[in-house]
């Protein structure tokens, strides 16, 4: 996978939709039972020691869309716990793309920070948990290579952000020979490889193989079908992505975020009308979820409800 970054990644469009997706990507990463009696969101065997505050933040987010809860969480999660770095990130980066002008530069700040602390809590953890370790070394090398790409341009940030990138693939490779069934690893990888073989066309890219892994290793499953559901929707085998969101739904019922997704698969179906409920139910979610994804629900529900009235 390494060998062809350099030559296909050198491309500036390339590099600016990977940086412009970075922020899924880092979402993704942390990219979803009682949480007092369950401290894995990814595996049902095998479990690995993540914090419960860490563990709960997760659930609140991609399992029940509530960025609020999950912020509260956050605030006291574990500090040895690079998925709570990651989450923070992520979280820092959805609110520097709504901020008045003041505060930008104090999220974008937060976003650095953050995503350098997963890497160096990861390079810790590497030591007694080689897994989970170099799954978060990529962590970090993506949430900084997005840094770079937002900070100082896709002309400018190029070289920094591809060799980020390239560490990147690096690390996920390692935690693959270590265990390639992990469904933790494979939820992050199946969502990356997917979204470079759907948005960017790499020569060398399968999506295949990425919904094979998704399918077949990746969890939590209602997270796996959400990433199934936007790459089949980004195919455009809506079919494929409107089955994918049911089950994802049927999961985590909860989220609104789901809902959205599903009317988006409807509006591409042509089904505008059968959209505007799935729209409607998303925003009555509205105050857990980030003032960003708000505007866009509305956006797109306006243009549903003008094109229904012509």
């Amino acid at each position: 996978m390494v060998n062809w970054l350099p030559e296909q990644f050198s491309q500036s469009r390339t590099v600016q939709k990977i940086g412009q997706r970075l922020s899924l990507v880092a979402l993704l990463l942390g990219v979803v039972a009682s949480p007092s009696l369950a401290k894995d969101p990814f595996r049902t065997t095998n479990q690995q020691p993540i914090g419960d505050k860490t563990e709960q933040a997760f659930r609140s987010i991609f399992e029940r869309g509530d960025y609020k809860t999950a912020q509260t969480y956050l605030s006291q999660a574990e500090p040895n716990e690079p998925l709570a770095y990651a989450l923070r990130a992520a979280m820092a980066y959805m609110n520097w793309e709504t901020a008045s002008s003041d505060q930008k530069q104090a999220f974008l700040n937060d976003f650095k920070n953050y995503g350098t602390q997963t890497r160096t809590v990861a390079e810790q953890l590497v030591r007694t948990n080689p897994l989970r370790g170099n799954i978060y070394l990529a962590a970090g090398n993506f949430l900084e290579g997005a840094y770079i790409v937002r900070t100082e341009g896709v002309v400018r940030g190029t070289p920094q952000a591809l060799s980020k990138l390239q560490q990147a693939f690096r690390y996920l490779d390692e935690a693959e020979k270590i265990s390639p069934k992990d469904p933790e690893l494979n939820l992050l990888k199946g969502f990356i490889d997917l979204m470079l073989s759907v948005n960017i066309s790499l020569p060398l890219s399968n999506p295949n193989d990425a919904i094979q892994r998704l399918e077949q290793y990746a969890g939590p499953r209602y997270l796996a079908d959400r990433g199934l559901a936007l790459g089949f929707r980004d195919l455009k085998q809506f079919d494929r992505a409107a089955q994918a969101v049911d089950r994802a739904i049927k999961a985590a019922p909860d989220n609104p975020e789901l809902q959205y997704l599903k009317a988006q698969i409807l509006v591409r179906q042509k089904q505008d009308r059968a959209s505007v409920p799935f729209f409607e139910k998303a925003l009555t979610k509205r105050n857990q979820l980030p003032g960003g994804t708000v505007a866009q629900i509305e956006r797109e529900l306006r243009r549903v409800q003008q094109r229904l009235a012509q």
